[in-house]
């Protein structure tokens, strides 16, 4: 991975998590990020452990090992489900409640 995959925002540790409540199944974060998201047999997505298992407890989340994809697919989520924060103090830094 290269730095720019590694890092999240100023070298801090991200997690991404999905409010399944508002996932509409579209997929598009798992064809951004597979490593990252995947839509379960529900037809919602959500994301999956470092060691590629699918995380279906509510509010899971996992680290952002792929900061460019994981952005591409908050950005473009239709149901706006998909919230990146940092692990340091909670807070969101992309998606529908980033300041």
């Amino acid at each position: 991975m290269s730095v720019q995959q590694e890092a999240g925002v100023d070298g801090e540790a991200l997690e991404v998590w999905i409010d399944q409540d508002l996932c509409t199944g579209d997929g598009i974060c798992a064809q951004y990020a597979p490593e990252v998201f995947e839509l379960d047999i529900d037809g919602l997505a959500y994301v999956k452990s470092p060691q590629d298992e699918l995380l279906q407890d509510t509010g899971a989340t996992t680290p952002v090992p792929l900061l460019t994809d994981v952005i591409d697919s908050a950005k473009e989520c239709p149901g706006e489900c998909i919230h990146v924060r940092r692990v340091s103090d909670s807070v969101e830094v992309y998606g529908p409640d980033a300041a």
